[in-house]
């Protein structure tokens, strides 16, 4: 048995986004392929044909960015079989596509990422993500893998270590730049080799990811959307900054993927340790 964990970033450039996210997306591996032809029916269920079949792609900031809430608002909800076709429509014409079909395509975008939150849930997915309240207080040193990773891969780590059999788990990155996907390689391999705690980790999560184009995966392109709504919904004690409201709903179902464990830290024997954490 083996989980993929897919692994995203939101807000890294410390520009629209309120904290900078590290997200991860786990999904059993014989439920992998069932769940990427189920994503694919949910977006012709939608647009009434593949989204990205002229090379558009799946983004958070394209599908829930407060434009496409205004448009989706700015007439009343269309019925499904009109709202099909007139975003159909929209994607097929291209430029000034109209009013009524910039707005089915608006509230289809939205149905969109609530139904594979949905289905999310349906396939017992898990989430994990690190939200960093100060960037200022993770240390900028390339030779060591940062506390945000760190905190992810242990609470996946619990996760599998709470499952039967010795679950495994393979660890899949978005293609970064090239010298930063190597900078994360070598991270992560001094981090699971010579250290005392990755080394009992890499028990169970394979230290060398895999890394993916994002536009052409669908577990990538599905953690995008949690670690968007996580940085702009999300919220704890120690998160202030102002959220958005009309994303609720959807971090509601986001909330819902979020796994629990318990663990004994220090003298604390029941500590309550959840999937996602603030940095």
């Amino acid at each position: 048995m083996a989980y993929f964990l897919f692994i995203d970033e939101s807000g890294q450039d410390h520009q629209d986004s309120p904290y900078e996210v590290l997200a991860g997306f786990a999904i059993e591996d014989k439920d992998l392929w069932r769940f990427i032809q189920d994503v694919h029916d949910i977006e012709m269920d939608c647009f009434g044909r593949r989204y990205r079949l002229d090379g558009r792609e799946i983004k958070a900031k394209k599908f829930l960015n407060t434009k496409t809430f205004r448009l989706a608002n700015q007439l009343d909800p269309i019925n499904l079989f009109d709202r099909v076709n007139l975003a159909k429509a929209a994607l097929d014409e291209g430029n000034n596509p109209g009013r009524i079909k910039l707005t089915a395509l608006a509230q289809a975008k939205l149905a969109y990422v609530k139904e594979v939150l949905r289905l999310c849930a349906k396939y017992r997915c898990r989430i994990f993500a690190s939200i960093v309240k100060d960037p200022a207080s993770i240390p900028a040193d390339k030779t060591m893998l940062r506390r945000d990773y760190i905190y992810l891969f242990e609470r996946f780590y619990y996760f599998l270590e709470d499952k039967p059999n010795e679950a495994r788990g393979v660890v899949v990155f978005d293609e970064l730049e090239k010298s930063q996907s190597h900078i994360l390689v070598t991270q992560m391999d001094r981090y699971f080799k010579q250290t005392h705690k990755g080394r009992s980790r890499s028990s169970l999560v394979i230290p060398e990811p895999f890394f993916v184009h994002s536009d052409l995966t669908t577990g990538i392109q599905v953690v995008d959307f949690i670690a968007y709504i996580l940085s702009w919904n999300f919220r704890l004690d120690k998160l202030d900054k102002p959220k958005r409201e009309e994303l609720n709903g959807y971090n509601e179902l986001v909330k819902s993927l979020r796994y629990k464990t318990i663990r004994e830290i220090g003298d604390i024997q029941d500590h309550e340790i959840w999937s996602v954490c603030v940095v």
